[in-house]
């Protein structure tokens, strides 16, 4: 049965085996008992996720073509297959879970805000990216790429930079090198206002971060808050912790 590879839902097919087992072993450094894989496409790493013993497995893919592919192809995977867009699904499991995938380049950063949606369940993630979104979400303060992802991510989860997936891994190959991460909960999680607070104020400081963040967050706060000398730097130069604690000063 034959598949083809579609640009308008960002595929990308991994078919390197080496790579493929060096993803699954990363999977397998915690301990794994319920598991969702994110866009499939032709099961490359599905496979070897379907020998894992005593591990419960879904596969979130929204392409007609590769569901029926795969339900042909590993006829065991009937039953398993939620099959809608992953920004459209519900919960896929009750109880903790792992995600898995080498997910879609045009919405890998909303399939991350997917994961935050669903942080008290997800207890890690080993996600394939273009790698300057990786790299991006991995970032630190004062690094160039530490922005909004950085900061919403890092509140709830360590991310880990694991390794780099050449182009040649892929068929068709991308332009692009992509990177390997891998998110796990943060043992304490950062005190804030509330979440609301925290995405607005970290949205509106990278909104314009070559200012000042006084310049940027000026509308959140009052004149006498914005005298604190912590407004005299760029968003970039903040750590999570700050921004969480000015949450609490906000209007």
């Amino acid at each position: 049965m034959q598949y083809t590879h579609k640009k308008s839902l960002g595929q990308h097919f991994l078919h390197d085996e080496n790579m493929c087992r060096k993803i699954v072993a990363a999977l397998q450094q915690q301990p794994v008992q319920q598991l969702v894989e994110v866009g499939p496409g032709a099961g490359a790493i599905t496979k070897y996720l379907m020998e894992l013993p005593d591990v419960s497995l879904k596969l979130i893919e929204i392409d007609d073509e590769k569901v029926a592919y795969l339900l042909h192809t590993y006829p065991a995977l009937e039953g398993k297959i939620i099959h809608e867009s992953v920004l459209d699904t519900g919960v896929p499991f009750e109880g903790p879970f792992t995600v898995i995938g080498n997910f879609p380049y045009n919405i890998s950063t909303e399939i991350v805000f997917k994961v935050l949606d669903w942080k008290t369940q997800v207890t890690s993630v080993i996600g394939m990216f273009q790698k300057e979104v990786a790299q991006r979400l991995a970032a630190g303060p004062g690094s160039k790429v530490y922005g909004v992802t950085s900061v919403l991510t890092q509140a709830y989860y360590n991310v880990e930079y694991l390794f780099d997936v050449p182009p040649d891994c892929f068929a068709p190959p991308p332009k692009v090198m992509s990177g390997v991460i891998r998110m796990t909960p943060v043992q304490t999680p950062v005190h804030m206002r509330s979440e609301k607070h925290f995405r607005m104020l970290v949205k509106a400081a990278f909104n314009q971060r070559r200012k000042q963040l006084r310049n940027a967050v000026r509308s959140l706060f009052s004149a006498e808050v914005l005298q604190d000398p912590i407004f005299n730097q760029r968003a970039e130069q903040l750590s999570i912790e700050q921004f969480a604690a000015l949450t609490f000063q906000m209007n």
